[in-house]
């Protein structure tokens, strides 16, 4: 479990990024950070693994202050997976995917053994193993990049807009690849975005953030569309308008689903 207590960000400029959050995040389930920029969601990812420390309050894991932690070993420990991949360039993708494992001291052969079989977990053919970053598709290299956050086996994931730079094509079945793989494997997810499509596809629990890092609601996504916390909650999910506000309209004595517009989104079956 990841606990926020009283958490606060301020920069050295005066900029206060994360503002006074308490939030927890449970163990083996997807939980989404989303707002627009400037919301404080990657400032709060980034305090899980101390790449951002705190000025106030405390970021807990498994009742463990991370402050009390070295930053190596605690990064060491946790996956991290970023916008565009963030692979080597200059490392094949085998390597790529061994880099903590071999910094933990594991021998060369047992990481390349793991690499190889994250790889197949990633929905990767093993004749990737030997190319560069630059050979790739987008997509492959996002996959190479989950493969190599899920290295060392972490309890926790953290994935900070990993989607965010692959087309839309792409982007709907890495999502769909991160759901079976959630499915399998059970971590401790912690994911940022800015779409709130993507936050509901995911998210266990989804987080809403505004401006200044303060949270406006940490629900389920049924829960948040079912009951927004206020009206901002309300305008930024759209859960009066369009593909969110459904209808259902009698065609030909069938029931169809049309969206706010009038637009069919489907058929009524029970």
């Amino acid at each position: 479990m990841i606990e926020f207590r009283g958490v606060t960000k301020q920069f050295p400029d005066g900029t206060v990024a994360v503002s006074d959050v308490d939030i927890v995040i449970p163990p083996h389930e997807t939980t989404v950070l989303v707002g627009s920029s400037g919301s404080g969601k990657t400032t709060l990812l980034r305090m899980i693994n101390r790449m951002v420390d705190p000025t106030g309050g405390q970021v807990l894991i498994d009742g463990t202050d991370v402050a009390t932690v070295d930053p190596v070993k605690l990064r060491r420990g946790i996956g991290y997976v970023m916008q565009n991949s963030g692979l080597l360039p200059h490392r094949k993708v085998i390597d790529n995917v061994a880099t903590v494992p071999l910094l933990r001291g594991e021998s060369k052969r047992a990481a390349h053994a793991r690499a190889l079989e994250l790889l197949d977990t990633v929905g990767l053919d093993r004749s990737l193993a030997d190319k560069y970053p630059s050979q790739l598709s987008g997509g492959q290299q996002q996959r190479v990049g989950v493969a190599r956050g899920l290295a060392v086996d972490p309890n926790i994931l953290l994935m900070d807009e990993p989607f965010g730079a692959v087309d839309p094509i792409v982007r709907a079945e890495l999502q769909q690849e991160l759901l079976r793989l959630q499915g399998e494997l059970g971590k401790t997810v912690v994911f940022v975005t800015h779409d709130i499509d993507e936050a509901f596809l995911l998210g266990d629990q989804v987080v809403i953030m505004q401006q200044g890092g303060r949270i406006s609601q940490a629900a389920s996504p049924a829960e948040i569309l079912a009951n927004p916390a206020d009206s901002f909650v309300a305008d930024f999910v759209g859960a009066d308008r369009g593909k969110r506000a459904l209808h259902v309209r009698e065609v030909d004595g069938r029931r169809i689903v049309v969206d706010a517009d009038g637009r069919p989104a489907g058929v009524l079956t029970s």
